[in-house]
Order: structure tokens, then C-alpha cells, then sequence
């Protein structure tokens, strides 16, 4: 493969160089926290977290790890750059983001350092392109301090649950209220929105149902506005994980598997709305 063919004095300028075989892997996950134009990237040992957030109530987590990439070479503890994350897609899918049998888009992802463009070495069939993406002062992103040790409710589903209930609720509501108790209704979706309200519930015994822990009651409401951008991870992931914790700060979390089979995660946190009184 020609992007492996780059000499060793071009690499050692770099402060970060990633490949991967099949860019897909990189852009079906970074489409699924795609809700602003621009992503904070974090590379340490363990690999890449890129991070976007809205209105500093919610973030959006990419992790992809280490071991996903055919290499990962970091020449520091930590490299962190901001992107355009819109532009970084547009390169990403130059050729087309075909899936055709034995048709990838090869990829090698250059960083030389603070104040240095990302460079992506993309390559398919033999042609390569060479993209450059301005980088930025990264944002400091928000520490929504979310501790296991203060969780207090956590429910893990199969993906295809959440999307029928998604598909069944009434999206035109401002909110989802999410109530998750030790006794019934035990985890409780509901909207209210132009054709009334509505309720999607799941026991705790039901075979969608992979983990239920619950220790309190707890119902908070979140804006509809935020949680929309999640559908996208919830779409190609097979696994998703409700967490709230003592303030109903929201943390899901979704398994996705990449064409290769390899997991990867993807992290919304959402800080609850405390506009909306309970009725």
C-alpha cells in the first residue's frame, strides 16, 4: 500500500501519525457526534477521544482506540487540536465513501504540532489525495465530573429496543422524560408533544433488557434539541447504556462495531432541564 511506503525521516516530523485500512472506520464514527461544525481531538496512549459539545450542556464522545488503528504512533503524552469537523468528513469520504466489496479508502492522519495543519494521506485503487485541515485553539471541554461512584440509576438495552421506542414516541415534544425506578414503571420514556403524551415502557425482566440497576426513583426531563444529535450513534450501535446520576446529569453510552467487528464508543452526556417543572 503506497501510504505505507512514506519514509522514516517524514514520519519523525510528526507528532502524531494514525493509519488506518479502511477510513470508515474513522468517519461512521465521527458522523454519529456530528451535531457541530467543530470537535476537539485528544490523542494519548490509548488512542483518540474527540469531543463536541452544545450549549455546554451537552457533549458528544468519540473514543477510538489504540489497537483500532494498523498503527498509532504519539510522540507525546497528549495531543490535543480542534477541527473543522464538517471539512474533516468532506475529506474523508473524497472518494465517495464507497462500500463496494474490496473497496476501502485507505488512510493515514499526520499531525505535526500546535499551530500545524491535519494532514490525511487518503488512498483507493492506487490514486492518492492529500487533504490539509486547518487546525484550531482547542476549547477546553466541559468536566461534567459524571463518576461511576455517583451513578444512581443504569439500565443497559439492545439498540434495536430504543429505536422502535424512539420510532414510537412523539418527536415533535420540546422533551424526553426519562423515569427510572426500582419498582414499576422501571425505566419510563416520555414525550409530550402535538398529538398528546406518551409512554414507552420496558421492565425490568424484558429481554431487551440486558442490566437493570436501579437503586432510586428518579424522573427528569431533557430537551429534545439535544438528545436528537444521539439518534445518529444509536442508529449504527447494538448496545446502549442509560446512566443518570445524583444531579440527573445523562450519560448514554452506545457499543458500535465497526466494519471490521473491532468496538468503539460513543459517549452523550446531557445536563437536565430544569426549566420544566414536574407535573
Amino acid at each position: 500500500m503506497p501510504l505505507s511506503t512514506q519514509s522514516q525521516s517524514q514520519d519523525e516530523q510528526y507528532v502524531l501519525v494514525a493509519n488506518l485500512d479502511n477510513a470508515r472506520n474513522l468517519s461512521n464514527i465521527l458522523k454519529a457526534i456530528t451535531c457541530k461544525d467543530h470537535a476537539v481531538f485528544t490523542a494519548t496512549a490509548n488512542g483518540l477521544k474527540v469531543t463536541v459539545e452544545d450549549c455546554k450542556c451537552m457533549q458528544a464522545n468519540a473514543f477510538i482506540q489504540a489497537d483500532i488503528f494498523q498503527e498509532f504512533t504519539l510522540k507525546e503524552d497528549m495531543v490535543i487540536f480542534q477541527v473543522n469537523l464538517t471539512v474533516l468528513l468532506d475529506c474523508l469520504n473524497i472518494f465517495g465513501g464507497s462500500t463496494a466489496a474490496g473497496a476501502s479508502t485507505a488512510l493515514r492522519m499526520c499531525y505535526m504540532g500546535y499551530g500545524h495543519p491535519l494532514t490525511l494521506f487518503l488512498e483507493e485503487g492506487g490514486v492518492v489525495t492529500v487533504c490539509k485541515i486547518n487546525t484550531q485553539e482547542p476549547e477546553e471541554p466541559i468536566d461534567f465530573e459524571f463518576s461511576s461512584s455517583n451513578v444512581t440509576n443504569k439500565v443497559i438495552l439492545q439498540s434495536e429496543s430504543l429505536k422502535e421506542a424512539f420510532s414510537e414516541l412523539d418527536m415533535t415534544s420540546e422533551v424526553l422524560q426519562i423515569t427510572m425506578s426500582p419498582s414499576q414503571p422501571y425505566f419510563r420514556l416520555s414525550t409530550f408533544g402535538n398529538s398528546g403524551n406518551a409512554h414507552y415502557d420496558y421492565s425490568k425482566d424484558s429481554d431487551m433488557m440486558e442490566l437493570f440497576q436501579c437503586s432510586t426513583t428518579q424522573t427528569n426531563r431533557y430537551k429534545m434539541s439535544l438528545l436528537k444529535p444521539s439518534t445518529k450513534a444509536l442508529a449504527i450501535s447494538c448496545k446502549v447504556s442509560v446512566r443518570t446520576d445524583s444531579r440527573g446529569l445523562l450519560s448514554l453510552q452506545y457499543l458500535v462495531r465497526n466494519d471490521d467487528g473491532q468496538i468503539c464508543f460513543v459517549e452523550y452526556f446531557c445536563c437536565p432541564d430544569e426549566e420544566v417543572e414536574e407535573e
